[in-house]
């Protein structure tokens, strides 16, 4: 890991010029200390650093410190820069990594090719936070710790325990073998086995997560996306509550995070969306339209307009009575 580090200080350097220890230290993660260690151990394997003192000083690299990466097309590099954005560096955790793999590469161009490149990069825009109509992209919140464990799991081919909670229910500890990752709209997913059946759980309902030293139970071989196929056309055709609803463009993303599938959607001539989603049941579908009040309306089916009407019913029933 330290060797990794000393390299990303030296691209680091290379591309800002002269940088502090603070700013090294917040780039690199770690504390000023091992910076000052870290330029030490550079200096000694002969590593042309040098610090300049004073007020505006920090450490630099001699001029022209650097090597080339041949056979690498404007196109190839192009396609790595933009991945390297944003908006495209947050898939399985791994942003850290991705930052540090581009350092890397962009270092060992020329410069003016570089320059040409940075100019284009910034003129490819990947996943903006808003659309046309301003309505910001949802995001899930994975704690690191989990995600690392998760995809450590997935990689090793070992067990993985986890808590995990649905919607509406009691946080639940699993055990599953795991067989990749997926991510889709934000969203990422674990497939998995669990006593030989076909599992698909959301990583951002994990509280905790533990690789086991248990090797896991999985084919040799995997085709994510034959398997993810398949597992969506069974989730949409097995037991789960259809639903049509409309609801408030500004509420959209906040229903999609709780419905399990989305069939259809259109816009009505009053600029509401009318979705056909799919709940795991009628609990569930009226959890999660109650989360919305007014910004939606369930259309169908009857009973869970019921159900929301007559939990509307008795709420108005109990804050009619006066307290006193």
């Amino acid at each position: 890991m330290r060797a990794d580090r000393l390299l990303s200080m030296v691209l680091l350097l290379r591309r800002r010029g002269r940088m502090t220890a603070g700013e090294l230290s917040d780039e690199l993660d770690v504390s000023t200390r091992t910076v000052l260690r870290d330029i030490d151990a550079l200096s000694s394997a002969g590593v042309p650093v040098y610090a300049e003192r004073g007020r505006h000083g920090g450490f630099a690299l001699l001029p022209d410190f650097r090597t080339e990466l041949v056979g690498l097309k404007d196109d190839e590099a192009l396609a790595l820069i933009t991945a390297g954005t944003e908006r495209g560096d947050h898939a399985f955790g791994l942003g850290s990594a991705l930052a540090s793999a581009l350092r890397k590469v962009v270092d060992t161009l020329p410069e003016d090719r570089r320059t040409d490149l940075g100019e284009a990069a910034r003129r490819l825009l990947v996943e903006p936070e808003t659309d046309l109509l301003s309505r910001r992209r949802s995001t899930e919140d994975v704690a690191d710790a989990v995600m690392v464990e998760v995809r450590r799991a997935v990689l090793t081919g070992h067990r993985l325990r986890f808590t995990y909670a649905a919607p509406g229910a009691t946080p639940r500890e699993r055990t599953v073998d795991p067989i990749g990752l997926v991510t889709v709209r934000e969203r990422t997913y674990l497939l998995a086995t669990k006593d030989g059946e076909d599992r698909t759980y959301r990583v951002a309902r994990m509280a905790q997560a533990e690789v086991l030293p248990e090797v896991a139970q999985r084919p040799d071989q995997v085709d994510l996306d034959r398997i993810w196929q398949e597992r969506s056309a069974r989730f949409l055709s097995t037991d789960h509550l259809p639903v049509v609803v409309r609801v408030d463009p500004t509420r959209r993303e906040e229903l999609l995070r709780n419905a399990r599938a989305v069939r259809s959607q259109e816009t009505d001539s009053d600029g509401w969306v009318r979705l056909h989603v799919m709940f795991e049941d009628l609990r569930h579908a009226t959890w999660a339209l109650w989360q919305l009040d007014t910004g939606a309306e369930a259309v169908a089916p009857d009973a869970l307009r019921r159900a929301l009407r007559d939990r509307a019913r008795e709420l108005v029933a109990r804050y009619g009575r006066s307290t006193e």
